[in-house]
């Protein structure tokens, strides 16, 4: 069979105040396309649709429209809610998704079995694919006590409550003539973050050893770090990545989704297909008299300029690079004061403190300086002990 794995659409997503809602629509209408070119049999998208729990209206109309058109590619879709999807909320979208003949599996609930989803391809190849949508620590907890597993403590990893969810949903695993597949939207240790993806769901406290997959898993399809990759993993695991770069720390990954052929006595085959639907992202560095220079009307652009902070500065750099989103002093330019300010912070008030930071700006506008004082005057007046708590 062949399956099409893609993830990480973070649909709605604002950079730096700017929407990017046409470039989803010319993303996921090439995703569609690939889909018609492939023939999928099969297309799983590992989870994160939405980049808010609490999606717009035309964000909501650009996943369910690209669901639907994948559908109709003649393709079975199966969707699982990743860490910025609102689990619930997506749930309550299964009655459309039924009716479309499109799986959606937002959140874990109370029936474990509703979780493993079968199917079969038009050639007659019989399949199982187990759907894990993103779990919080404190839900992993629950789960596994849903299920009654054993050892279902508190005090568990959260690498432990996922090994043992995945092990009691792949227990039909050892059928005979079965393709065996599993998603999630998981961080594995080892592999490599996009640069875009929200740190806290990132962390070591929610990365999981890839031993947690079943060595008789044909082909695991994950979600959640937006850099397409392959895991070392006891069975055929893979990112998608996302099909665009999400924030700037991801403008050097290339976007794509992944076709995956695969059979029951065949190691699945992938490759990538690459995006080209979204404006590139980049990140160009420079006095004002070399960002003049740059020619790049076709990206968005981070900015880190080397000159000496001053007012107007955002100003005079968006003058010359309209697509400029991000303008930032290069950290090259800061002094490394930190030992020295560590030293001295002890026993220093917060006007103190705060002309220790605009010193180390190299920022000698006194109006700011007189502005903390206001402001500061007026929080002490309201909270008499705040310069002697040091807040």
């Amino acid at each position: 069979m062949r399956i099409l794995h893609t993830s990480d659409w973070h649909v709605g997503k604002v950079l730096k105040g700017r929407g990017r809602h046409d470039e989803h629509i010319r993303v996921l209408a090439q995703v569609v396309e690939i889909a018609r070119a492939e023939r999928p049999d099969l297309v799983i998208i590992a989870g994160d649709l939405y980049d808010t729990a609490a999606p717009t209206a035309d964000a909501t109309r650009v996943v369910t429209r690209a669901l639907s058109a994948l559908r109709q590619t003649g393709a079975q879709v199966v969707v699982i809610g990743g860490n910025h999807d609102n689990g619930p909320a997506l749930d309550a979208l299964r009655p459309w998704a039924e009716a479309a003949g499109i799986v959606l599996r937002g959140a874990v609930r109370d029936k474990a079995d509703e979780l493993l989803i079968t199917g079969e391809t038009a050639g007659g190849e019989k399949w199982q694919l187990v759907t894990l949508p993103f779990l919080s620590q404190r839900y992993a907890i629950r789960a596994a006590e849903m299920y009654e597993l054993t050892a279902a403590e508190a005090s568990q990893t959260y690498a432990d409550h996922i090994a043992r969810l995945i092990e009691r949903l792949s227990d039909k695993f050892d059928q005979p003539g079965v393709i065996n597949l599993l998603t999630a939207h998981l961080t594995i240790v080892g592999a490599s973050a996009g640069g875009g993806e929200r740190e806290a769901h990132t962390i070591m406290g929610y990365a999981v050893p890839a031993t947690v997959f079943p060595r008789n898993a044909h082909y695991v399809a994950l979600g959640h770090l937006h850099r397409a990759q392959q895991v070392i993993s006891p069975c055929p695991t893979r990112y998608s990545g996302s099909p665009l770069a999400v924030d700037f720390g991801e403008e050097e990954n290339i976007s794509s989704v992944a076709i995956v052929d695969v059979a029951v006595d065949k190691a699945a085959r992938v490759r990538d297909v690459p995006i080209t639907g979204a404006i590139a992202l980049r990140t160009v560095r420079g006095t004002l008299e070399q960002l003049a220079t740059v020619n790049l009307p076709d990206a968005w652009l981070r900015v880190l300029v080397r000159e000496k902070p001053r007012v107007g500065l955002r100003e005079d750099v968006q003058e010359l690079l309209p697509n400029a989103l991000e303008v930032r002093i290069d950290p090259e330019m800061m002094p490394d004061r930190a030992g020295e300010r560590m030293a001295q912070r002890a026993g220093r008030s917060p006007r103190e403190l705060f002309g220790d930071y605009l010193d180390s700006r190299d920022n000698a506008d006194d109006g700011v300086r007189e502005l903390f004082d206001e402001l500061y005057d007026e929080v002490s007046t309201v909270s008499p002990g705040a310069e002697r708590s040091g807040v």
